[in-house]
């Protein structure tokens, strides 16, 4: 007998809107997706999936997924949502959020977005202490070593996680560095239950920094706002003390992508 999925009444999706759709879909759902996902969700046939997904994928706008068939934003769809996110209107607001907020704690602040090999940052405002650590926007950081991005792995699926965790050796940047799984995941845990993640010179010796997560009206992990400052002048407990202040601007800057998502 004919596949279903081969000879049902395709829908009234323009052609020219249906790759769109499938990216939208990708994005809203939040994790990877297969094909048979996708034909379900648009009740387009198989063979017109596998097409629109290979076009994607040629064109850098989808990419496979570490089991080799599911589908996720590839390195044109994240820039596209960094420069979306960096718009002037959205950043200017964004700044001034990030401004108060370094302005109250004294130290640098920085926003940061999860891509396919580490955290980047997408905004900071900088201390004015003469002895601060550069990390200008567009720099990557690795996911297991620092503040931003223990959060952001802190939220993904067991599954997912496992994926990222077995991909290859954790690089011991110092010698603090945690470089088991198994310890990683004890630290993911105690950071799920707490709401916010550390980085007791584990990036870079000398630098310690904290980090909660901003999201979305689904509570999925948009982004990460963290603070870093030397440990000659804020060991990791004191930096804890900046929490309170810390969350109150990730909660701004979740309600203010909710409004330009809303207006939009």
């Amino acid at each position: 007998m004919p596949d279903d999925a081969t000879t049902r009444k395709e829908p009234q999706i323009p052609t020219n809107l249906r790759l769109l759709l499938i990216l939208e879909e990708v994005v809203r759902r939040g994790v990877a997706l297969k094909p048979a996902d996708l034909v379900d969700a648009m009740g387009l046939p198989k063979p017109t999936i596998h097409r629109l997904l290979q076009t994607a994928e040629t064109e850098g706008f989808l990419q496979r997924d570490l089991d080799g068939r599911s589908y996720g934003p590839g390195p044109r769809l994240r820039g596209l949502a960094v420069n979306t996110m960096s718009s002037e209107h959205l950043r200017t607001a964004r700044l001034a959020i990030l401004k108060g907020l370094a302005e109250e704690i004294g130290e640098t602040c920085n926003l940061a977005t999860p891509d396919r090999e580490g955290m980047t940052y997408l905004d900071r405002v900088e201390t004015k202490w003469p002895l601060r650590i550069q990390l200008p926007i567009g720099t990557q950081v690795p996911f297991h070593c620092t503040a931003s991005g223990k959060m952001y792995l802190s939220t993904l699926r067991a599954a997912t996680l496992n994926g990222v965790l077995s991909a290859r050796p954790l690089e011991k940047m110092t010698d603090k560095t945690i470089t088991s799984a198994e310890a990683i995941r004890d630290e993911l845990r105690k950071t799920g239950k707490r709401g916010y993640s550390t980085d007791d010179e584990e990036f870079m010796t000398g630098m310690a920094a904290i980090a909660v997560p901003i999201l979305d009206q689904q509570q999925r992990l948009l982004a990460t706002l963290s603070v870093h400052a030397p440990v000659q002048r804020h060991k990791l407990a004191e930096i804890i003390g900046f929490l309170n202040p810390l969350k109150q601007a990730a909660a701004r800057l979740a309600e203010l992508h909710q409004h330009q998502t809303a207006d939009n």
